[in-house]
């Protein structure tokens, strides 16, 4: 844990809320945003080797997150509010512009903060999640829920408190040993089955990461709860109306994405030819798309090959 000695650590106040950072390295900022059920020590191996390479590598907790502030109303949830907590971050350094890098919901968010302010954004890494068109008449949670049924981790998310009494039944490093470890091709549990009941426990961790590694995870949601985390999903409905005015935007930033070809539902669920597709290149038209040998958590699993892909991204732009 030598490069945790090196990480700052500082809470910021951003948009009416406190958000903690972890930050290391001075130089052009690069905004590292984790995903679902992560914080900021999900970017530890990026974190270390930006600033290694001269950047100033900042990752939030974001807003519910470890010790980021967890506004009650899931309605304080919504992709406006996230992307405002990060502007006011960009301010507080003094930045007009800072190359983004996003996983999962980081990558979500992401793509919202280019759609929004791409003023803002040098470039932008998605990690697993693309851009994906908003549908003009059915909302995000009706879709999901059309297409994969009740049994989808975003359809059991939306009831308050019903995730979170699932989850309780465990202790939280089986919580994360389930879902960062996740090799499965659908996150859709049986009928009448939950989520968090139906992810194996992985009984041999893989060489990536260690169990003091997950224990950092552990520990923290242990001490914040999973109902801020949660209210990312609860807010899905709310963006989507929320989302209208941008209805057809292209996303205009620069921007490399990169996939796990083992990632949930890559090969089974269409996401490989939609990411290989026409229709992707045209709503990102500044697009560079690597796949890694991988499964969701690629930042973390195949950390020096995405740190790579991170650097020489950014390079690349800095030299244009």
């Amino acid at each position: 844990m030598m490069m945790s000695e090196l990480v700052n650590h500082q809470r910021i106040k951003t948009n009416g809320i406190w958000i903690h950072v972890a930050e290391q390295g001075t130089g052009p900022l690069v905004l590292l945003l984790h995903g679902f059920p992560e914080i900021w020590y999900s970017w530890r191996h990026q974190l270390n080797y930006l600033a290694q390479n001269g950047y100033h590598a900042v990752a939030p907790d974001l807003r519910g997150y470890g010790d980021s502030d967890s506004p009650l109303d899931p309605n304080s949830y919504t992709v406006q509010h996230i992307v405002g907590d990060l502007i006011g971050l960009l301010d507080h350094f003094g930045e007009q512009q800072a190359f983004v890098v996003g996983s999962d919901l980081g990558a979500n968010i992401g793509w919202n903060l280019c759609l929004f302010r791409p003023d803002r954004v040098k470039g932008f890494v998605a990690l697993g999640v693309p851009y994906l068109p908003r549908s003009p008449t059915a909302k995000t949670v009706e879709t999901i829920r059309e297409i994969y049924g009740d049994g989808s981790h975003v359809c059991q998310f939306q009831e308050a408190g019903r995730a979170e009494r699932a989850f309780a039944r465990y202790d939280c490093l089986t919580v994360m040993k389930k879902f960062l470890l996740i090799t499965t091709d659908f996150l859709v549990a049986p009928p009448g089955v939950e989520i968090i009941d139906f992810l194996p426990t992985p009984s041999v961790l893989p060489s990536w990461i260690t169990e003091e590694e997950l224990m950092v995870f552990a520990d923290k949601f242990q001490e914040s709860g999973f109902t801020g985390p949660l209210n990312h999903y609860r807010a899905m409905d709310l963006n989507w109306e929320l989302l209208a005015p941008w209805q057809g935007s292209k996303i205009i930033v620069p921007t490399k994405y990169i996939a796990g070809d083992k990632d949930i539902g890559f090969e089974k669920d269409g996401m490989k030819d939609f990411v290989e597709s026409d229709v992707f290149k045209s709503i990102v038209p500044n697009l560079e798309t690597v796949i890694l040998d991988g499964h969701h958590f690629i930042h973390q699993e195949k950390a020096q090959q995405v740190s790579d892909e991170i650097i020489c991204f950014i390079r690349k732009l800095s030299l244009d």
